[in-house]
This record gives structure tokens, C-alpha cells and sequence, in this order.
């Protein structure tokens, strides 16, 4: 193999955008209904707004291919770059840190539906599953949590991303293993990238237009 692991790194890197740049949503609202999930709903090409449009089922078939695109370049492909140049530039750590927010990106901005693609949120859950799987369930009971109090599935993710430092800080005191610092300086941007991609149900949410999941709020009838 050549001996230039700099520009295979970008090969891979583009490799791994192009796989999370999978417009999932986008093509199974077509197969199933021939409609642009982007024209319905609130025209974002993810997999809340497949829920919303066409149901639970190909909502659920959406966000498990999403996660899959984030833990496959973060899991996979990165170990198998790294295998193949025994002096790396980077370390693994990084290289899967790098490897999965490229496959973030690609959901986000895809380059197969003119860089309209979805919040991320689904993919970069995939990418933290394959780094650090055991602060995955703290942080889904806090979006749970959220959804079920407020509706928003826009407030659950945010708030589900600010939490994700705090668990990875705080878990090593309970002897989990410690993060590496690279996925700690990571997780610390996630935030500013989760709510940057929600700044449209941002706006939503402060005129009081933004979209709520009303069937799983269980304490709606106190509030």
C-alpha cells in the first residue's frame, strides 16, 4: 500500500462522508409514498419528521440505518485505516473521533440532496455508541425524560447533548474507565454542534410553533 497515510486519511475521511451522506430519510419517503420528505412536515429530511409523516415504523427503520451510518466509520472504518498504516499521524482515538463527525456532516449536509439532510442527531449517536457506549443510556434517559415532559423531541436532543460532558466527567468516579481527552474536547463541541443543527426549532420553540410529540407526554394533563 502506499506509503502516504496523509492522503489515504483524506481518502477515508471523504469515504466516510459519503456513508453517513446516505439520504436515508429522503429515500424511503419516496419508495413509500413518492413524496419528498423534505416538502411535509417540518421539511427536515430526518427521522422525527418520518414519525411524524409516515409513522412509526418507517420512522424506526430510518433511525436505526441513521445510527448505523455514525458507528460504522467510527467503528469500523477508522480501526481499519489505522490497521493499515503502522505509523499513523494520529492516534485511534482521534481517528475515529474524526472518521464519525465526517459521517455527522454527511447526514447533516449530504451531498446527495444538494447538502439538505438532517439534524445529525440519530448519526452521532452512532459515533458515541462505538466510543463511549456507556454513557449512551444516561443520556437517552435524559432525552426520554425530556420528551415525555415537554413533547419536544428539538428540547430532549439538546438537552441530552449538554448532558453527554458531564456524563463522560462524572463516570469515572463511579470506576468506569476514563475517557481518552480527544473524546473529552469532543463531547464539550457537540453541544454547540446539536443546537447550531436545531436552530430552526429553536426559533419554533420561542413563538410557540414548534411540533410536539403530544402522544407520549405522560404528565401532560398536570402541566
Amino acid at each position: 500500500m502506499d506509503n502516504n497515510p496523509l492522503l489515504f486519511f483524506f481518502i477515508y475521511l471523504f469515504i466516510c462522508y459519503l456513508i453517513g451522506s446516505f439520504p436515508t430519510s429522503i429515500l424511503v419517503s419516496y419508495f413509500l409514498q413518492k413524496i419528498d420528505i423534505r416538502e411535509h412536515g417540518s421539511h427536515n429530511a430526518g427521522a422525527t419528521n418520518v414519525f411524524r409523516v409516515l409513522g412509526w415504523k418507517p420512522g424506526i427503520f430510518v433511525i436505526v440505518v441513521d445510527v448505523f451510518k455514525g458507528w460504522l466509520p467510527t467503528y469500523f472504518v477508522a480501526d481499519s485505516f489505522y490497521n493499515s498504516f503502522p505509523e499513523n499521524i494520529f492516534e485511534l482515538g482521534l481517528i475515529k473521533i474524526l472518521f464519525g463527525f465526517a459521517a455527522v456532516l454527511g447526514h447533516s449536509y449530504t451531498i446527495f440532496a444538494n447538502f439538505q439532510g438532517g439534524k445529525g442527531v440519530g448519526t452521532l449517536l452512532g459515533m458515541l455508541i462505538a466510543l463511549f457506549p456507556i454513557a449512551i443510556p444516561l443520556c437517552m434517559l435524559i432525552f426520554l425524560f425530556s420528551l415525555i415532559i415537554t413533547g419536544y423531541v428539538s428540547v430532549g436532543s439538546i438537552l441530552a447533548s449538554i448532558f453527554l460532558p458531564i456524563s463522560l466527567l462524572t463516570l469515572p468516579l463511579m470506576g468506569v474507565t476514563p475517557p481518552s481527552l480527544s473524546l473529552i474536547i469532543f463531547s464539550l463541541l457537540i453541544p454547540f454542534f446539536v443546537i447550531f443543527t436545531h436552530r430552526s426549532n429553536i426559533s419554533r420553540l420561542r413563538t410557540g410553533n414548534e411540533n410536539k410529540f403530544e402522544k407520549v407526554m405522560v404528565f401532560k394533563k398536570f402541566f
